[in-house]
């Protein structure tokens, strides 16, 4: 259990678990564990090679247990991400739950179906299979 915490309260190892493709760079804030109040700074890019930078805080940290982080800046109206991790028998169940909402009103609501959710699930099916790879099978 305590590896898988450390693995992913380390806000570094972000990049480890995120795909090649989008182009992900911490600028700063990551020089440190985990902690509330936290603000991290990145430069990522999602779509169609246009970079994107994100500032996101860590408002809530249960050590062991849970982290949320919440955007600031970035492409997202909203964006509050709760990860929670648990141990289970023979291993560590993750839960993300996240809550977003995209700009644009109208035209964000009719990009969702086509781009964001689908690009959603092959960043977090991306994750699912890195964490995976790193250790072993997950619930």
């Amino acid at each position: 259990m305590q590896e898988g915490w450390d693995f992913l309260s380390d806000p570094k190892n972000l990049k480890t678990i995120t795909p090649d493709y989008m182009g992900f760079e911490i600028l700063s804030g990551a020089d440190r564990p985990m902690y509330a109040g936290q603000v991290i700074q990145y430069i990522v890019t999602p779509v169609l090679g246009i970079k994107t930078k994100w500032v996101t805080e860590i408002t809530h940290v249960k050590e062991g247990t849970y982290f949320v982080d919440e955007q600031r800046f970035g492409p997202y109206a909203l964006w509050h991400h709760k990860h929670f991790l648990k141990e289970i028998d023979g291993g560590i169940e993750m839960e993300d739950i996240i809550d977003y909402k995209l700009p644009f009103g109208i035209l964000g609501q009719w990009m969702h179906p086509i781009l964001v959710r689908p690009k959603l699930k092959e960043i977090f099916e991306y994750r699912k299979n890195k964490l995976i790879e790193l250790f072993g099978e997950i619930k």
